[in-house]
């Protein structure tokens, strides 16, 4: 397949760079078309009620699970990269402390369940939230990906998850065939959480060696957690800035609400995948470029901001227009989601700038600043909170969708706000405005 030039960067390098990276992009768009499918079928077939309360146990449990992680695959990724010898001391110290992680938050679960009730009677029982909040501990297994990792060897990887979301859509179908009710649906998320860590275990236990020799390691665990929290901290900043609408909705608005607005997340997030994988297969010869030219790394970076800006402004244009005909033929037979489609209209233009923050948070790590990323997200998780908090009494789900379009701006372009990265700002800016572009076809 012949891959489109991208104007800035050198064709057989962006191919090569794509070919590496190609099995994660496999199992990121199979893993999307899965879960878009299934999606909308469990929608048709709980409807808008029973699938907002389906949500709602993900969305709750969300920020829990992220915490239960303690930052660790990613710190974990790095440190086996650096030191591979000490592969089973650091993978079986991960493994325990996000172990004790899982199950740590599962009290805390509890505790937030019981002040919630204080502010409005639950419509689900607790025990929906605990079966979810299982994933917690269930994750620990995760820590897998973080050696295939740093070994290059994502087709391991993919198999797993192209594998497990199939076997999960197949037991979603089932589950609808057989006119089950709704605690069987709660209960295949946390068989979902199980499957993926099985397939784990088995291509651990295939292609590298035997989880037996893992070993736990008291320096270790002080040395993994002293420098994984900021991204724990991280990880949990991002799970509320990407969920809290979603709980906001239900507590003003109930779970009816919450049903329509899950099934406008789901399309208009579906496209988030292309930005990362655009920017991992081409940061590569922008970093190149930033090494042995930085002229050629300017402009390069400015091609990328463009890119970003012409897929997501073309899908925006593309989805609001065909909104209305994406859910009467998704939702043909359930109409009660038809009034998400103006929402999805909405919702769908916060993409330009979740593309342009994907693109220059890796930028800004690249130029050495890298807590901004932690400072970005909580600009963001401010202003969605503060704005949800008006808009969504006044004007319902789509107060929400614009309270997360004014959050998304403000988060990406919150770094015009310091001297350092205002020169980043300003290429997004000139990308966003269309004046490069412009400026492109003049001298052509």
């Amino acid at each position: 397949m012949k891959i489109p030039n991208i104007p800035g960067f050198d064709q057989n390098a962006v191919e090569k760079y794509l070919k590496n990276t190609g099995w994660l992009m496999v199992a990121r768009v199979g893993s999307l078309g899965i879960k878009i499918l299934v999606g909308i079928a469990l929608a048709n077939y709980l409807l808008k009620t029973q699938y907002g309360m389906l949500s709602y146990q993900t969305a709750f449990a969300s920020f829990f699970i992220a915490a239960a992680a303690l930052g660790l695959d990613g710190f974990v990724t790095r440190e086996l990269l650096r030191n591979p010898e000490n592969k089973n001391k650091l993978l079986g110290t991960a493994f325990i402390l996000k172990i004790i992680g899982g199950v740590a938050i599962l009290p805390l679960v509890y505790l937030a369940y019981q002040i919630l009730t204080l502010l409005k009677t639950p419509e689900t029982p607790f025990s929906y939230l605990l079966i979810v909040s299982f994933t917690g501990i269930m994750q620990a297994f995760n820590i897998i990906d973080s050696y295939f990792q740093s070994r290059t060897q994502a087709k391991h990887i993919m198999k797993v998850q192209i594998a497990a979301n199939l076997i999960s859509a197949g037991v979603k179908i089932l589950l609808i065939l057989l006119n089950l009710s709704l605690p069987w649906f709660v209960c295949a998320l946390l068989f979902d959480a199980v499957l993926l860590a099985l397939g784990y275990l088995y291509i651990y236990q295939k292609n590298a060696d035997s989880i037996v020799n893992w070993k736990f390691d008291g320096a270790t665990a002080r040395h993994l957690l002293s420098n994984s929290w900021p991204l724990a901290f991280s990880a949990i900043l991002v799970s509320i800035y990407m969920k809290i609408d979603q709980l906001m909705i239900d507590q003003y608005l109930g779970k009816s609400a919450l049903g329509i607005y899950t099934t406008v997340v789901q399309l208009a997030e579906s496209w988030y995948f292309i930005p990362i994988a655009i920017v991992t297969s081409i940061f590569p010869a922008i970093m190149n470029a930033k090494r042995d030219d930085p002229e050629r790394y300017l402009k390069r970076t400015q091609n990328l901001y463009d890119l970003m800006v012409w897929i997501s402004l073309s899908l925006a244009i593309f989805i609001t227009f065909t909104a209305p005909f994406i859910y009467r033929i998704a939702y043909a037979t359930t109409p009660e989601y038809w009034p998400g489609a103006p929402v999805l209209a909405i919702h769908i233009w916060a993409g330009i700038f979740v593309f342009l923050g994907t693109a220059s948070g890796q930028i800004l790590i690249a130029e050495g600043h890298v807590k901004l990323s932690m400072t970005r997200t909580i600009v963001g998780a401010v202003v969605n909170i503060g704005l949800n908090i008006f808009w969504i009494p006044k004007y319902g789900i789509a107060g929400a969708a614009a309270a997360t379009l004014v959050a998304y701006f403000s988060s990406t372009f919150w770094i015009l706000m310091l001297p350092k990265t205002r020169p980043q700002g300003i290429m997004m800016l000139k990308s966003l405005f269309l004046i490069t572009l412009v400026q492109k076809i003049k001298t052509r």
